[in-house]
């Protein structure tokens, strides 16, 4: 199958190719491993790890095991919604918020994945450990323990302000917000007492007939 066919509507990142030794009985056998990350740029980004006697095929495996293993990035706009730093090991990450036109601040590993994932605005740093292992798990243990907006702001039951990217309050409902949801209630409520009232009549009349 053609990379292109396997790929669909994807894009891939070869991050690193290792060359690894097995010692035989005849000598070294020798084989290689593909780090790779695939992404439809709107969002949702991979990662596999390939292995295989060739390079074509290390990476081909690779590209299979990321297309499995997918992940969804909350976004606002073209950045993330706060601040987060992922650990993998000794090596850690992390993710800013970035305005709009700052372009990805990043450098190899991380880069590689915030450009198949979308993200247009965002500022990172890598800290401790370069190992490229590290620091795509500890870029994808970022992604699943961000937060979307729109889930803490059904949690919270408040409004959210974005007072500068990366940074939100939460306000109370208006007054006026609480009492339009507190006369549906009630109109509600009316008519589900109406209902229950004409079915007990109706009721009672075809007892006494």
């Amino acid at each position: 199958m053609r990379r292109e066919d396997m790929l669909g509507d994807l894009e891939d990142r070869v991050i690193t190719i290792n060359r690894v030794a097995k010692v035989v009985k005849g000598g070294r056998r020798f084989s290689f491993n593909a780090l790779v990350v695939v992404g439809d740029k709107k969002g949702r980004v991979g990662w596999g790890l390939g292995k295989a006697p060739g390079v074509p095929d290390s990476v081909r495996k690779g590209i299979e095991a990321a297309k499995k293993n997918m992940h969804r990035v909350p976004m606002i706009g073209t950045t993330i919604p706060h601040k987060i730093i992922g650990r993998s090991g000794a090596g850690q990450v992390m993710l800013k918020p970035a305005a709009p036109g700052t372009g990805v601040i990043a450098g190899g590993p991380v880069r590689a994945i915030l450009e198949v994932a979308g993200v247009g605005d965002i500022l990172t740093k890598t800290l401790n450990s370069n190992n490229p292992h590290n620091v795509v798990h500890a870029v994808f243990d970022a992604f699943e323990n961000m937060l979307d907006i729109k889930s803490v702001t059904k949690k919270r039951g408040k409004r959210p302000t974005m007072r500068h990217y990366g940074h939100f309050t939460f306000a109370k409902k208006d007054k006026a917000e609480d009492s339009v949801s507190e006369k549906e209630t009630d109109t509600a409520e009316e008519k589900k007492d109406e209902k229950m009232t004409s079915f007990s009549a109706g009721g009672e009349g075809n007892d006494n007939g």
